[in-house]
C-alpha cells in the first residue's frame, strides 16, 4: 500500500452558465464540492451533465456499496480549494494502476485518475453540493455488479472498462 499527499491547483475562475440536457434548467459553473467533513473542498470549471456508474470490485470495497457514480472529466478543470486529500495506489480490475484521492480526516472517496492518463480526473459525484440535470449515462464493470445494483437497461453498459484492450472487458 502507498499512501502520498498532493496538492492540485489553487486556480479560481469566474462562473460560467450552460444549459443541462434535461430540462434545459440554467446553472452555474464552477461546480463546487467536498468530503463529507468539509476539509477538503474543490470547485470543477466545466458542465456535468453526464455520470458513469462502475461496478468493479474496487469500487464496490471501495465505497462500501454497489460501486461508486463519477463524472470524467479534464483535470485542468479541476480544483482543490481548501485542504489536501491523500492517495492511495491500486492495481485497478482493468490492470492499470489507479491513484484513488480521499479526505484523510473523514475517508470519503473524492477522485481518481489513471497513472496512464493524468490529463482526467474521474470525480465521485456523490461529493458534489448539487448534482442538479445529472443522470447516469453508462454503466461500467457489469460483469462484477453486485446482484442488488439497479442497472438502467436504456444506459450504455460494458462488461468491462470500455477502452481496455478486448482481453481485458
Amino acid at each position: 500500500m502507498l499512501s502520498a499527499i498532493i496538492t492540485v491547483s489553487m486556480a479560481r475562475v469566474a462562473p460560467m452558465r450552460y444549459l443541462s440536457r434535461q430540462g434545459g434548467n440554467a446553472m452555474t459553473t464552477p461546480l463546487s464540492g467536498s468530503c463529507l467533513c468539509g476539509a477538503v473542498r474543490y470547485t470543477v470549471e466545466v458542465p456535468i451533465t453526464e455520470l458513469r456508474a462502475c461496478h468493479c470490485t474496487h469500487c464496490q470495497k471501495a465505497s462500501g456499496a454497489a460501486g461508486s457514480v463519477n463524472a470524467v472529466i479534464p483535470s485542468a478543470a479541476f480544483h482543490i480549494t481548501q485542504g489536501r486529500p491523500k492517495r492511495y495506489d491500486s492495481a485497478a480490475d482493468s490492470g492499470r494502476t489507479l491513484y484513488r484521492f480521499f479526505c484523510g480526516n473523514c475517508g470519503s472517496p473524492i477522485y481518481s485518475q489513471r497513472a496512464t492518463a493524468p490529463e482526467t480526473v474521474v470525480l465521485r459525484a456523490g461529493t458534489l453540493d448539487s448534482a442538479q440535470g445529472m443522470r447516469i449515462t453508462a454503466n461500467i464493470w457489469t460483469r462484477s455488479a453486485r446482484p442488488w445494483a439497479h442497472i438502467d437497461p436504456a444506459s450504455n453498459q460494458f462488461a468491462g472498462q470500455p477502452d481496455a484492450p478486448a482481453a481485458k472487458t
